[in-house]
């Protein structure tokens, strides 16, 4: 769990931009945007692309910052949602407009040989954290956060009930959350 202090810090941040402050949108965009662009450009596979995908994300944490609601989750997974949901948007009408070659999904997701697993998840350092979770844990994350699958995709996918993969991405996320909390605290 994330400290009183923590979640205080938050909840003060989310009301200034909730009240319009736009040095609170400075800090957030100091202290997130670079986590954020990591993940954008990597389902969007560009940097140029990923600067645009995060500009219109952020943009949209502005002008619809009265909708987060913390009970549902922090800060920012709302705003990695938005970021990542914003990039596969984007990666789609790129591959629409056929100015981006739509990929094989065994180039996509090389789960079973490991090597395309490693890259993905050294992207925001966290790799060897994930690599410790379960693996039907892992394998959620992998696909929902580094390569940019819905879990409606990822339950398409692997042929299991879309229940089934909300568990566990939400056990995942959880396991996650209790290690950067651990980590915090010895910081």
């Amino acid at each position: 769990m994330e400290s009183n202090d923590q979640r205080q810090k938050e909840r003060l941040l989310v009301s200034r931009l909730k009240n319009g402050d736009q040095s609170a949108f400075g800090e957030v965009y100091d202290a997130y945007a670079s986590a954020l662009f990591g993940v954008v450009s990597k389902i969007v596979r560009s940097e140029g692309e990923g600067e645009d995908v995060l500009q219109d994300a952020l943009v949209k944490v502005w002008k619809n910052i009265h909708s987060f609601d913390e009970k549902k989750g922090t800060f920012f997974t709302w705003m990695l949602n938005i970021a990542r949901n914003s990039a596969i948007d984007r990666l789609r009408k790129l591959q629409k407009e056929g100015k981006v070659e739509i990929q094989q999904i065994d180039f996509n997701v090389d789960i079973e040989r490991g090597h395309q697993t490693a890259i993905n998840t050294s992207v925001i350092g966290i790799g060897d954290l994930v690599d410790k979770l379960p693996e039907e844990h892992r394998l959620m994350v992998e696909y929902i956060y580094f390569n940019g699958y819905t879990q409606q995709e990822v339950a398409d996918e692997l042929d299991m009930p879309l229940g089934t993969v909300k568990t566990r991405i939400r056990a995942a996320v959880k396991s996650l959350r209790k290690v950067f909390t651990l980590l915090l605290f010895w910081i």
